[in-house]
């Protein structure tokens, strides 16, 4: 008799015999970050809709992940700071207030008497620190390009929450699609039982073939209740995306995972465009704003500022005016190196990017792969694998009606469950490896 057993992986049922342009692509991550929900409205999961009760669809799972996920709000609230940062950056620094005494004895009679030296003054001013315009375009571009980052995080942040709330989705709907294909064979188990105690009871049969019966109905029924805790395990999982008050929703129809969203062509050839490649531009620009403010620091920076002095009562008060520079005189031991340095680092994000589009690449070529396999599979088992099965087990199941053995319905009814099983471990499967695709571009990138 063939033993087949359940594990699970996931939730996964298995069975054991064997960039585009830089600102092109910020505009485009801006404008579908500015049309999502602000991060303040709320940072925890929401509840499922009365609506949904009935029906949950792998797209209003989804949308809820991607709207309310607290990832995609951390993220939200990052991109707020670095825009933030990118209204103030560039901007000349604060000026500062000056007040004091200058020339005061400290000796003598006079000591510590700001009347007692002519030159001793009391003086206030403002002084204003002016960095070179190379200097503050650097520092706006760097903001601008962690703006950029923050948007692209974002971005990536509601891919993985889209792809882990659709296979949280998937995960349920393959241990209640597998519970309800077992179930339709628990009557043919009952019919084997009856037709083996009819038998004995008529001396044309054994106890060990009713007690073998009775055995295959009760592995049966050990292999649905470790779909049913599949099932429990997957509501939980869901949960966590549509919120505690999920209950034990009936799913939707799936969407016809035998078909991408987005052309595998599309998939290949627009990879700057991926969410999980959309922070690469962003960070050679800001490698980019890194040297610019290296180079700039070879310009001089400059300082203002004008103080009133008062001395003492009978002599005439001074003003002072001031003007101050920075001189890079030693650039080949400081600013040179910087230079230097930050072009070593530029090279290295870029080199980092490519690295990252061909492991992108892979991800891409063997997620198609998998799904292009998978779905050839699904396909010969619906049309050929499970209707064999079926029609064995019901063969064996006649032939022992009308006197035959009832090993060969064991077998073949230990076969069949064991396609059933492995079927929907590939449905699972092929509906994954569609989630690792369909989420890949964003909507406004499409």
């Amino acid at each position: 008799m063939i033993i087949r057993s359940i594990c699970f992986s996931g939730i996964l049922l298995c069975t054991n015999p064997a960039f585009a342009d830089q600102l092109n692509l910020n505009d485009a991550i801006n404008l579908s970050s500015a049309t999502q929900p602000p991060a303040s409205n709320s940072s925890a999961v929401v509840p499922i809709h009365a609506s949904m009760t009935d029906h949950l669809t792998l797209e209003q799972v989804v949308k809820l992940a991607a709207q309310h996920a607290p990832q995609v709000q951390a993220e939200r609230y990052r991109q707020e700071a670095a825009t933030a940062d990118s209204d103030r950056a560039g901007r000349l620094p604060d000026p500062q207030l000056q007040f004091g005494t200058q020339n005061l004895d400290m000796q003598g009679s006079g000591a510590f008497n700001p009347n007692a030296d002519a030159m001793t003054m009391r003086f206030v001013g403002v002084s204003q620190d002016i960095p070179s315009s190379a200097a503050r375009a650097a520092e706006q571009a760097k903001a601008h390009a962690n703006q950029g980052a923050a948007a692209a995080d974002t971005q990536e942040a509601r891919f993985r929450a889209k792809r882990d709330a659709a296979t949280a989705w998937v995960d349920l709907w393959a241990a209640q699609r597998a519970e309800t294909l077992l179930m339709h064979l628990l009557d043919q188990n009952q019919v084997a039982i009856d037709v083996a105690r009819a038998r004995l009871t008529g001396a044309n049969g054994t106890v060990t073939d009713v007690l073998a019966a009775r055995a295959a109905s009760v592995e049966l029924d050990n292999q649905l209740e470790a779909i049913r805790g599949a099932e429990q395990e997957a509501y939980a999982a869901l949960a966590r995306w549509v919120g505690p008050a999920i209950g034990h929703v009936s799913l939707s129809a799936p969407p016809d995972f035998s078909q991408l969203p987005v052309p595998e062509t599309r998939l290949l050839q627009k990879l700057d465009i991926q969410a999980p490649l959309l922070s690469w531009a962003s960070r050679v620009s800001i490698a980019e704003a890194d040297l610019q403010r290296a180079k700039a620091s070879k310009q001089p920076d400059w300082t203002v500022g004008f103080s009133y002095g008062l001395r003492a009562p009978g002599l005439p008060a001074l003003g002072t005016f001031q003007i101050g520079m920075r001189l890079p005189l030693f650039a080949d031991h400081r600013e040179n190196r910087d230079i230097d340095g930050r072009h070593a680092d530029l090279e290295a994000v870029r080199a980092d990017r490519e690295d990252a589009r061909r492991a992108q690449t892979e991800i891409v070529e063997r997620s198609l792969a998998r799904w292009q396999s998978l779905s050839a599979q699904v396909l010969r088992d619906e049309s050929t694998l499970l209707p064999l099965a079926s029609d064995r087990t019901r063969t064996a199941l006649a032939a022992y009606r009308g006197g035959g053995s009832l090993e060969p319905w064991l077998v073949a009814r230990s076969a069949e469950i064991g396609e059933n099983l492995s079927y929907i471990n590939m449905l699972a499967a092929r509906a994954r490896a569609w989630t690792e695709l369909a989420y890949l571009i964003p909507e406004n990138l499409q």
